[in-house]
C-alpha cells in the first residue's frame, strides 16, 4: 500500500467510525441535514464501463433467445472514462460517488484473479480521495463472472464460498481505501422479479438460460439478475449466506469498513381491510431484515409506492405522472420506505439509490426537490439517515431494457461518451451544497 492510500484509508476509517457511532446519527432540523450526511451519485459496472465480454449479463445479450433487447457494447465507456466522471460527481457539489466491481474482470476464470483489473478499480478509488470523493463500493451489482454463471450462479452449493473468496481478494487490494462496502446490490429483487413476471417471460428465463449454456458448455447456467421461478428459494438461501460470508470476508481484512448490502423497498402502503401490504412486506424484505441486523448500515433503494388492498395492489391514480418504468413518480415514496427499513432493523440507513426513469428532466428537477424535502422531515423527526446517493449519474445500459430508459442526471451522447449534466444535475448540486432543501 503507497502512502497515499494509507493516508486516504486512515482518513476515511476516522470518518466512517464517528459517522457510525450511536451519537452521529443527529436528527437534522427543519433547517436541513446534518452535519456530515453524504450526497452522492452511483453508477454499476455493466452498466456503465462496456465490454464487460466475460460476464453472464454480456453472454445472455448475445445470445436467441433473450429478454435483452440490445447488447450493452461500449456503454458509457466509463472504464476508460472513469475519471470524467469523478470529475462530474465534484463539479456537482456531491462527495460520494458509488460504483460497484465487476467480479468477472476481477476473477476472469475460476481461481485466476487479476492483478490489473484490481490496480484498475484501485485507481478509481485514489482518484475518488484525490477530488475529496467518498467511495462507495458495490462487491456485486448483479452481473457475474460467466464460469460462476455456468457452475449454477446462486444455486451453486459453492456460491457463498466463491463469493467470500472473492470479497476477500478484492477487499485485500482495495478496502483501504474504501469509505463504505455494500456486498450486493438489491438480492431481494428476486421476490420482486418473481412477482412481476408474466407467464411468457418466465418460460423465456428458462430458454434463455438454457441457450446461454450451451454456449459456454454448461446443463446448469444461471444468470445473476433474472431468476428462474423454481430457484427463489435456493437462490435467496445461498444470497443470504453470501452476504453474510462476504461481509465476514471483508471484515476481516478491514474491520472498521462500514459494510452493509442494498435493498429495493418501495414504500408500502396499506389500504383497507385484511390489506396485503404486511404479507408482500415479509416475502420481499423479511428474511433480509432479520438477516442484516448485525450490519454497519442498510442501504435502501426506493423508485415507487405500492397500495395494497386485500386483493392485491392498486393501479397508479389518474392523471398522476408515471415513469419510463410504468410507476407513479410519487415523491412521498422514499421518506415512507426510510421510516420503514429503520424501523424494522434498528439500523441507520444509507439510501444507496433513488431516482426516476423519465426522459422529461422537468420531472426529474421537480422530483429530486420534492423527494428530499420529505425525507428531512423524516430526518429531524430522528431517523438516522447517513447519505443520500442518486440513480444514476449517467443515462446508461439498464439491463433488459438496453438503452431505453433515462435515469441519469447527464446525458451521454452514444457515438461520443460527451456527457452532459441536465438541469436537474444543478437541482441536486444545490441542494448539495446547502445541505438543505
Amino acid at each position: 500500500m503507497d502512502r497515499r492510500t494509507m493516508l486516504a484509508a486512515t482518513g476515511a476509517a476516522a470518518a466512517m467510525s464517528a459517522t457510525l457511532t450511536a451519537g452521529s446519527a443527529q436528527a437534522a432540523t427543519r433547517a436541513g441535514f446534518p452535519a456530515g450526511f453524504r450526497w452522492g451519485a452511483a453508477t454499476a459496472g455493466h452498466q456503465v464501463e462496456g465490454g464487460n465480454v466475460g460476464s453472464d449479463i454480456w453472454l445472455l445479450e448475445h445470445i436467441q433467445p433473450t429478454l435483452f433487447q440490445q447488447s450493452s457494447g461500449d456503454a458509457c465507456n466509463s472504464f476508460e472514462l472513469w475519471a470524467t466522471d469523478l470529475d462530474l460527481v465534484k463539479a456537482l457539489n456531491l462527495d460520494t460517488y458509488r460504483f460497484s466491481l465487476e467480479w468477472a474482470r476481477i476473477e476472469p476464470a475460476q481461481g485466476e484473479f487479476s492483478q490489473a483489473a484490481l490496480d484498475h478499480y484501485a485507481r478509481i478509488i485514489d482518484g475518488c480521495h484525490a477530488r475529496g470523493i467518498t467511495p462507495m463500493v458495490t462487491f456485486s451489482h448483479f452481473s457475474l463472472p460467466r464460469w460462476f454463471a455456468a457452475l449454477g450462479g446462486w444455486t451453486s452449493p459453492e456460491a457463498a464460498d466463491l463469493f467470500a473468496r472473492y470479497c476477500d481478494k478484492a477487499a485485500r487490494r482495495l478496502a483501504a481505501g474504501m469509505g463504505y462496502a455494500v456486498t450486493l446490490n438489491e438480492p431481494n429483487m428476486i421476490a420482486v422479479i418473481a412477482a412481476a413476471l408474466p407467464p411468457q417471460a418466465i418460460a423465456l428465463v428458462e430458454q434463455m438460460n438454457a441457450a446461454a449454456g450451451r454456449a459456454c458448455g454448461s446443463t446448469n447456467f444461471r444468470n445473476g439478475m433474472i431468476p428462474q421461478l423454481n430457484d427463489i428459494s435456493l437462490t435467496q438461501t445461498n444470497l443470504l449466506a453470501a452476504h453474510k460470508a462476504g461481509r465476514a470476508a471483508i471484515k476481516a481484512v478491514r474491520g472498521d469498513l462500514p459494510v452493509g448490502v442494498s435493498l429495493t423497498v418501495s414504500d408500502d402502503q396499506a389500504v383497507g381491510e385484511n390489506s396485503l401490504r404486511d404479507q408482500k412486506r415479509a416475502l420481499y424484505y423479511g428474511a433480509w431484515l432479520d438477516a442484516i441486523k448485525g450490519d454497519d448500515f442498510v442501504g435502501a433503494q426506493n423508485y415507487a409506492r405500492a397500495e395494497y388492498t386485500a386483493t392485491g395492489v392498486l393501479p397508479p391514480p389518474k392523471g398522476v405522472p408515471i415513469s419510463e418504468m410504468g410507476v407513479e413518480v410519487y415523491a412521498p415514496s422514499l421518506a415512507g420506505s426510510v421510516r420503514y427499513v429503520h424501523e424494522a432493523t434498528g439500523l441507520p440507513v444509507m439510501i444507496t439509490e433513488h431516482g426516476v426513469g423519465t426522459p422529461d428532466d422537468a420531472i426529474r428537477a421537480k422530483f429530486i426537490p420534492e423527494s428530499l424535502a420529505e425525507l428531512q422531515k423524516v430526518v429531524a423527526a430522528g431517523v438516522p439517515v447517513l447519505g443520500y446517493v442518486h440513480w444514476s449519474l449517467l443515462d446508461n445500459f439498464e439491463w433488459i431494457f438496453g438503452y431505453s430508459k433515462h435515469f441519469g442526471l447527464c446525458e451521454v451522447d452514444r457515438a461520443t461518451f460527451k456527457r452532459t449534466p441536465k438541469p436537474s444535475a444543478a437541482v441536486l448540486a444545490g441542494i448539495a451544497k446547502a445541505n438543505r432543501v
